[in-house]
């Protein structure tokens, strides 16, 4: 099942993670996906997933990539193992796109990290793949293993149409709706009208000045992400860094 095996050394201030191809079983056929590593008394696995391909999202998108270095990453204190993958009929990824199956491709993933890891898993996605990544974990019932929900630039408002996120009045997972307050795909009232119908525990963060990829904000962006998340699982941080993350964490949320 794994095809490569090569260092990330994209962060060479700290040790780098292993980065592995890796194939995953899919509904539609073969997932491409790629796996950094984390450490090993890494208490989650987390998976990222990424935005439409018809506007050329795929794992390696911009985005999704740092969302994955705020999670796995030592020096956002968390270090866990990541997995991106692309959707069908993306890249190697066999299958056609469908824009609704796609929420099975996320549970694909998740399948393959419970498996691999045999932890309880946090699921990010951003733009169509945080849509994907909700209907996965909340549209047909909350998933055991999954403690935890990111939602990055989620679109509400796309194309002349509007996105309710009806079922997340049932998902009482902790969910984060992290999106700038100049994304033109999440006005911020409409925003604020799909969060305030989702069931608690939820938090909505929104970068000043961002816009729906985070330019400029992506260093922002991932700082939220990791800051909640610390915030939401003290047990995610060294016990030796607890008080100087616990001090950051009182400066960067509220």
């Amino acid at each position: 099942m794994i095809a490569t095996s090569t260092p990330d050394r994209t962060s060479p201030t700290h040790a780098p993670s292993l980065l592995r191809s890796v194939e995953l079983a899919g509904p539609a056929g073969r997932l491409e996906a790629i796996l950094n590593e984390g450490s090993a008394n890494a208490p989650f696995s987390a998976v990222v997933c990424h935005p439409h391909p018809s506007g050329g999202g795929s794992m390696h998108n911009k985005v999704v990539y740092h969302a994955m270095k705020a999670l796995n990453d030592p020096a956002f204190g968390l270090g866990l193992p990541v997995l991106r993958f692309n959707f069908r009929g993306t890249g190697l990824s066999q299958g056609r796109h469908d824009g609704r199956a796609e929420a099975t491709d996320v549970q694909a993933a998740i399948d393959w990290l419970e498996n691999e890891y045999k932890l309880p898993l946090i699921v990010c996605g951003f733009s169509f793949g945080a849509a994907m990544a909700l209907a996965a974990c909340c549209g047909s019932g909350t998933l055991s293993d999954v403690r935890a929900l990111a939602a990055l630039g989620l679109p509400v408002e796309a194309d002349g149409r509007r996105y309710a996120y009806q079922f997340l009045n049932q998902c009482t997972l902790p969910k984060l709706f992290l999106s700038g307050d100049r994304d033109p795909y999440a006005p911020v009232a409409q925003l604020e009208h799909v969060v305030a119908t989702a069931a608690s525990p939820k938090q909505l963060l929104l970068i000043p000045g961002g816009d729906h990829f985070f330019a400029g904000q992506l260093s922002a962006m991932q700082q939220a992400l990791s800051c909640w998340l610390r915030k939401l699982f003290p047990e995610l941080v060294p016990e030796r860094l607890q008080e100087r993350f616990q001090a950051g964490l009182k400066e960067q949320l509220p």
